[in-house]
């Protein structure tokens, strides 16, 4: 052999070592990172976790990337057939590398098409996207990575499973992946409903996310969809005249991105992903890391029943729409006086801004910021209209002052007999307005929503009944001042404990408080250890004053503590998880109602009774004018704090619990203290009204309104006053709320005169009486027009016999958005 000869057989072979010892490297993982074998027989992506209602409805989803797996047998034929034509027509030939693809490639340089399969996309798209590069070399090695993986998964996998794997895992644009999230978004349907056009235009897609999307690009996409259809045709998975046809239509979507401003409950969405971030941290996967919310593919299965929420969510549109309209006919709100003396909260919400902060970070000086904040620009912000928003010209400091300005909401809805909550509304408009008014950790005066807690402690302990005679006066409590502050609305009457709760006597809750006080400021803390035992975690001060509501509760707790009163005694702590499965659907943890005993079910059962008083001859009468069953048994309670500022309502039936609190951000934005519409009655309670209509109508929310409470066995059939079923034989009607004061109200030193406090509505009991309802007035009746800034509500004017006072369904609100 020649010499020459012998070099070129030495190179040759050292040639190939070389080859065949890179690539055992490359296997190895010895030059840049490759998946071992389990991670291959394992593949995962990311995933988004999802939530579920509880009839399995999918609410929303929590992710970084947008992406659902799904089976084979979930994927459209059409859709397999149109990637197989497209992407890579001698799949079911090759064993993940295409000989013919490698060597086109190589000779035209790629631009007859390129040489990657669908395996090997696969294998990028699940081991190797972190690995992207555009240099030469080491795109070159990451081509070899690819071959090799590919090779690996056709021998762990079926083609059928290389199929779904690629599909899942495939980009549509819109921060969505997967052929199942690619569906539902532009078409609204499975992947296995998706027919022939609509596989084409995904398909087509895969190439070019942006530059071949339907909604951003229509003329691309319909041209891509048609290569995809003669693809087809090519492959015979279709005949040339069905193409023809198809590709004479137009490309219609139905694009409709499932984020966390979109679809059923979003303020409760924010609160549950809060709480299973925590979850994820004390909870582990099988390799010992803990589950990340936004990438493991958890399912979270609630208890929110999505017809309720829908209820919820209209009824909150409905009413808040009436009374923002209200509000902004107000002189103060108009003329701006309403912000006088409260410039420091528009500043700190000016400095608190993203433009505040990004125009800081730029080096411009505080003088000029402010004066940009004074200049009008072009924006968009929230609107009371079909699309929740407009364009409008203002200037960014006007612009802080409009979304103060609106008035906002919490309202919620539970079983009380599970704790199970149904429905949960937080604000006006999560896209807009994103802090959550029905989580626990936002506290509000509760007004005289705190008496029936008061009453029951009263019933419990002190040996009080229905029928107690308590006095209607103004009451000492030695270096507390008198409670109330102001006797302007004490009657002097001696009345019964049930006609006190439905017409929300103030100074016979104090009374009341009074008779529970035997060691000077004694009774006050034994209302806040009862209040512990309800699960209440607000810091309540044993202060007289909160008789009337002055301490600050949040609607969460509000809901827990009531639960005891339709629960018969048992007391429902609020739960709004059932389980958390895996991606692959093992249960991680299962999650129980928990319940424990409060009061005895005779105390329950009095104080229902005696809060269907308030709905039937007291506060809350006026509820009657909505379209409720005839026949529903309902107890409730109605609150208004000073000036209006926090209206309440919480009602409940033997079957279903409701709060509702409504106000503002800044308690000094509120309706005039004279409005009728102020109150907690014509405020809150229409809410309510609102939602137990539509919910009671649907056999699918599964109310009946026949139900009654439940009379326990050891009660005696005179325990509750006549009252309850007649005409109160002391006081008028429909009467309001009455104030309640602050701490500061009623923390008065010795020898030091009491102020009067001006109590939240100007009626006294003579105004009361002028609006006096007759019982056959209270049928349901359609309301009046909304008045408009010329027409004033209503103050102290008699209600004419078939007029409503509350504002009108006129037409079938939207879900807010």
């Amino acid at each position: 052999m020649s010499k020459p000869v012998k070099i070129f057989w030495r190179i040759f072979f050292g040639g190939m070592g070389f080859i065949i010892l890179f690539l055992l490297m490359l296997n190895w993982g010895w030059i840049g990172d490759m998946p071992d074998i389990e991670d291959i027989e394992n593949p995962t992506a990311l995933q988004a976790s999802q939530v579920y209602a509880q009839d399995g409805y999918l609410m929303g989803k929590y992710y970084i990337e947008d992406r659902i797996n799904v089976y084979y047998k979930d994927i459209s034929k059409h859709a397999i057939n149109a990637l197989v034509a497209t992407e890579d027509k001698r799949f079911y030939e090759h064993s993940g590398i295409d000989a013919q693809g490698l060597a086109r490639a190589f000779v035209y340089l790629g631009s007859q098409g390129g040489a990657s399969t669908i395996t090997m996309q696969t294998a990028k798209n699940l081991f190797t996207e972190n690995w992207s590069t555009k240099n030469f070399l080491l795109r070159s090695i990451q081509k070899l990575k690819e071959c090799i993986i590919a090779i690996k998964l056709e021998k762990n996998f079926t083609k059928e499973e290389i199929l779904t794997l690629y599909l899942n895992t495939v980009a549509f644009g819109d921060n969505v992946f997967g052929i199942r999230n690619g569906a539902k978004t532009f078409f609204q349907k499975e992947p296995d409903r998706l027919n022939i056009e609509e596989s084409a235009v995904l398909i087509g897609m895969i190439n070019g996310p942006g530059l071949y999307n339907p909604r951003r690009n229509p003329r691309q996409a319909l041209e891509r969809r048609n290569l995809v259809l003669n693809r087809m045709v090519q492959k015979n998975y279709l005949s040339s005249t069905e193409a023809e046809v198809l590709k004479r239509k137009p490309i219609e979507i139905n694009f409709k991105k499932l984020d966390e401003s979109a679809g059923l409950g979003p303020y409760f969405r924010m609160v549950l992903g809060e709480d299973m971030k925590k979850w994820c941290k004390t909870h582990k996967k099988s390799n010992g890391d803990n589950y990340d919310l936004y990438r493991d593919g958890l399912r979270i299965y609630t208890t929110i029943n999505p017809r309720m929420q829908m209820y919820a969510e209209e009824a909150a549109a409905t009413q808040m729409s009436f009374m923002q309209k209200l509000l902004n006919a107000q002189d103060n709100i108009k003329s701006g006086a309403v912000w006088k003396d409260h410039e420091n909260i528009l500043e700190a919400a000016m400095k608190q801004s993203d433009r505040w902060h990004y125009m800081k970070k730029e080096g411009i000086s505080e003088e000029e910021i402010k004066a940009s904040f004074q200049q009008k620009i072009q924006m968009h912000v929230f609107a009371w209209n079909k699309t929740r928003g407009k364009d409008t010209i203002m200037s960014p400091y006007d612009s802080i002052k409009y979304s103060r300005q609106m008035m906002q909401l919490g309202f919620m809805v539970m079983d009380p007999l599970t704790g199970e909550i149904k429905a949960w509304v937080g604000g006006i408009d999560f896209k807009t307005f994103k802090f959550d008014h029905a989580n626990i950790n936002t506290k509000r005066q509760v007004g005289s929503t705190i008496k029936p807690l008061l009453y029951s402690l009263a019933i419990e302990e002190a040996g009080f009944t229905p029928n107690t005679t308590v006095e209607d006066q103004q009451q000492s409590f030695g270096e507390y001042g008198l409670v109330p502050a102001t006797g302007k609305t004490c009657t002097g009457a001696s009345i019964t404990m049930a006609e006190a709760l439905a017409k929300s006597r103030n100074c016979a809750s104090a009374y009341i408080m009074k008779q529970l006080d035997q060691t000077g400021n004694n009774g006050a803390k034994r209302f806040v250890e009862y209040l512990k035992r309800c699960d209440l975690q607000a810091k309540v001060e044993p202060y007289p004053s909160i008789a009337l509501g002055s301490c600050e509760i949040s609607l969460f707790e509000m809901m827990q503590a009531y639960s005891m009163f339709p629960g018969r005694g048992m007391n429902a702590k609020p739960m709004y998880i059932t389980r958390i499965e895996d991606r692959n659907g093992n249960v991680l943890e299962s999650f129980s109602p928990k319940r424990k005993e409060v009061i005895s079910e005779v105390t329950a059962y009095s104080i229902a009774k005696m809060m269907q008083g308030v709905v039937q001859y007291g506060t809350g009468a006026s509820i009657w004018q909505y379209d409720l069953p005839g026949n529903l048994e309902l107890a409730g309670k109605t609150g208004t704090t000073n000036d209006n500022s926090d209206a309440w309502f919480m009602g409940y039936t033997p079957q279903l619990l409701a709060g509702t609190w409504v106000g503002s951000d800044d308690r000094f934005i509120h309706l005039n203290t004279t409005s009728y519409y102020g109150q907690g009655a014509h405020a809150a309670m229409p809410i309510w009204a609102y939602f137990y209509a539509k919910a009671a109508a649907d056999p699918n929310c599964g109310l009946d309104p026949s139900q009654t409470f439940v009379k326990p066995d050891v009660m005696s059939n005179d325990i509750i006053l006549d009252y309850i079923n007649g005409t109160s034989p002391k006081l008028g009607g429909e009467v309001e709320d009455q104030g309640n004061g602050t701490i500061l109200d009623y923390d008065v030193p010795k020898d030091t005169k009491t102020e009067e406090i001006k109590p939240e509505s100007d009626l006294n009991i003579e105004d009361a009486k002028k609006l006096q309802l007759k019982s056959d007035e209270l049928k349901p009746q359609t309301a009046p027009k909304v008045p408009d800034s010329k027409t004033p509500a209503p103050t102290n004017k008699p209600v004419e016999k078939g007029k409503g006072l509350m504002p009108p369904p006129t037409k079938k609100p939207g879900i807010g958005k």
